[in-house]
């Protein structure tokens, strides 16, 4: 199943958006959590920068989908704004990304 989806864009994008959610959830749910009540500010530097790198793939990728896929400006502007709402890009992913053809 992996394998077939790094063969295409769109599966590529999609494994991104996943783990650009996972860690979105880890980094609200865990590290904030670990920096303001435990005092272990580490925690938010690691996964912090692991969440700002794939949030940077996921745009990356968002751009080169929806060039390719010839995405609305509208469906193409959710994608986006789905990676700012806790588990917006799996929303995203059932809604949208998976229907699409690789």
């Amino acid at each position: 199943m992996i394998s077939e989806l790094i063969k295409s864009t769109l599966g590529r994008f999609r494994i991104v958006a996943f783990l650009e959610g996972v860690s979105f959830l880890i980094l609200l749910g865990v590290a904030m959590p670990l920096k303001y009540l435990a005092g272990i500010p580490q925690a938010v530097r690691v996964v912090g920068m692991a969440h700002g790198v794939l949030f940077v793939l996921f745009v990356i990728l968002l751009i080169q989908v929806a060039t390719e896929k010839s995405w609305s400006f509208k469906k193409s502007f959710f994608s986006f704004f789905s990676s700012l709402i806790p588990f917006g890009t799996f929303y995203a992913d059932a809604r949208w990304f998976r229907s699409e053809r690789p």
